[in-house]
């Protein structure tokens, strides 16, 4: 999967890695760049068509629909961090309505235009799906929750052709990394990396020093030679009840 000549859709592209996606997938020649925000955008470039997408928001959702034609590569980036104890169910359940179902929602909205084109999902993860962090334990849960559900279509959407990429980010310099003061790897670099993981085929993409640490062990670990075992099952009948 090249990215020139392909259409792309951002969610979260108003920001961060979001903004940073729209802009690498731009240099790489992307035909048409759709950049899904909650607040009106404007950008220079032709090739940019502005949506107004709140992930959570499934009226909008489908407006977004309506007004693309077809589509190569769906990039789920949209999410919220907050720190937090779990001692509040309501951020827990925030955090699970944009990092979770909205990823869920809009990849099954746009999931007949990407089985056509046979396309790719790229949905924007974290590592604290493999460990939580204690300090965003709602947004960890949530990561690995989307994570889980990246591994799931991946094999349920492989015999339509279409690919998916989870991409597990070590800490970035964006603004919900603000008020950490840890080593952090600049949201252009990231997103060079992730169009990078894409055009390689990558189902897993670690794109920053931190993460990548961890690539090697993940890729040739028990977790994910279960994860490949399990999708074999697809399609398996089910005993009945």
């Amino acid at each position: 999967m090249t990215i020139a000549g392909r259409t792309v859709l951002v969610t979260g592209a108003n920001r961060g890695i979001g903004k940073a996606l729209v802009e690498d997938a731009l240099r790489r020649g992307a035909a048409r760049v759709y950049a899904g925000t909650r607040q009106p955008l404007v950008h220079s470039d032709k090739r940019v068509t502005p949506l107004t997408l709140d992930v959570t928001d499934a009226a909008q959702t489908q407006t977004a629909l309506e007004s693309v034609a077809s589509l190569d590569i769906l990039i789920n980036n949209a999410g919220m961090a907050l720190y937090d104890d779990l001692s509040d169910r309501a951020a827990l359940e925030r955090h699970l309505a944009v990092n979770l179902f909205g990823t869920f929602g809009v990849t099954q909205a746009f999931l007949p235009l990407l089985t056509r084109s046979r396309g790719a999902i790229v949905n924007v993860l974290s590592v604290t799906a493999f460990a939580a962090l204690p300090l965003i334990p709602s947004y960890s849960i949530s990561k690995a929750a989307a994570f889980s559900l990246s591994q799931s279509l991946r094999a349920l959407l492989a015999e339509r052709g279409v690919s998916v990429h989870a991409v597990l980010t070590g800490p970035v310099d964006t603004d919900m990394s603000r008020g950490l003061d840890i080593p952090k790897a600049s949201a252009e670099s990231v997103a060079r990396a992730i169009f990078d993981g894409v055009e390689n085929g990558e189902e897993d993409i670690f794109p920053d020093p931190m993460s990548e640490s961890m690539a090697e062990s993940w890729r040739s670990g028990a977790a994910k030679a279960l994860e490949r075992q399990n999708a074999t099952l697809v399609g398996v009948p089910v005993p009945s009840p």
